[in-house]
């Protein structure tokens, strides 16, 4: 049987740190509630690279104005942060997301200027069918990045949605406070979405470099590379979600639907075991492993 060193020792990881959706915090003698701006799913529409604009309406669009703005703070709720990077993407008004095409419509990213403040026009996203089965409620998916806190993936929901109680990530408690009314102004449709970010787990790059690679899974393929400080994950080539360092050698996604516990083996490789929550039935778990076969770098 082959010896496998822990990962903690291995890779100077720590063996516990903060939770990664703003739930709880340390406060050295104990956990109290805190308000850091709660995390939702990637998606599987999410493209890196997205075009540095403010406007993400395409000429010809015939959805409804809406302006979404807002601004981010640190940790403390209050100082606002400059220069943070949000992508933002979206369906468009016929429930299509374009996943191709080198326009990457309703697709744009911008920094946050001196003040916190971010802004961007785009319509009103509709609700479309994920499944044959259920639907998912109009949205709006973001990505935030900041070299001193935690990145941030979250989406932001509309009060008055009918399909809000029906999907599993919009009906769950993490996601009360970015469910936002739209309000009807002089200027047109507004929607406000505040950030609250969290300190940063930090991890050496060596950490990265050791579990980053292709992985052959006992039932496909898996990939993992680092964007910042989250560790992304392809599945069968598709990017299905950034995870956040966890402790205990475990990466994770959002409310905690999908888990990768890494072991570093003695021959230098390593092996990933990876859990996803079933979509359409939480109670089901699927569970795959398989170890590295190409490295990165």
């Amino acid at each position: 049987m082959i010896k496998r060193r822990t990962f903690v020792k291995s890779s100077a990881l720590t063996a516990f740190s903060i939770a990664a959706f703003g739930t709880i915090r340390c406060n050295g003698a104990g956990y109290t509630t805190s308000d850091p701006t709660t995390t939702d799913i990637l998606g599987p529409f999410y493209r890196p690279g997205a075009p540095m604009r403010s406007n993400l309406v395409p000429e010809g669009s015939k959805g409804t104005p809406l302006q979404l703005r807002g601004t981010v703070y640190q940790e403390d709720g209050k100082t606002p942060q400059s220069g943070v990077l949000i992508e933002a993407w979206q369906c468009d008004e016929n429930e299509y997301y374009d996943n191709t095409s080198d326009d990457y419509l309703f697709r744009g990213a911008t920094k946050t200027s001196n003040d916190g403040m971010y802004q961007f026009d785009t319509i009103v996203p509709v609700p479309y069918k994920a499944s044959p089965n259920s639907w998912r409620p109009a949205h709006i998916h973001l990505l935030v990045s900041s070299s001193s806190h935690q990145d941030l993936i979250t989406q932001i929901y509309f009060k008055g949605d009918p399909h809000l109680k029906d999907d599993s990530s919009s009906s769950s408690p993490t996601a009360t406070h970015r469910i936002l009314n739209i309000e009807e102004t002089q200027d047109g449709k507004i929607v406000t979405f505040d950030v609250v970010m969290m300190k940063t787990i930090a991890l050496d790059g060596s950490v990265f470099n050791k579990i980053c690679g292709l992985y052959q899974l006992d039932r496909g393929m898996a990939e993992f590379y680092q964007q910042d400080d989250l560790l992304m994950i392809k599945m069968n080539g598709q990017i299905s979600e950034g995870l956040v360092y966890k402790g205990d050698n475990t990466f994770e996604g959002a409310m905690g639907r999908l888990s990768v516990r890494f072991e570093l083996l003695t021959q230098g490789g390593a092996k990933a075991v990876i859990q996803r929550e079933n979509f359409e039935d939480p109670t089901k778990i699927t569970t795959q492993e398989g170890e590295k076969i190409l490295k990165y770098g």
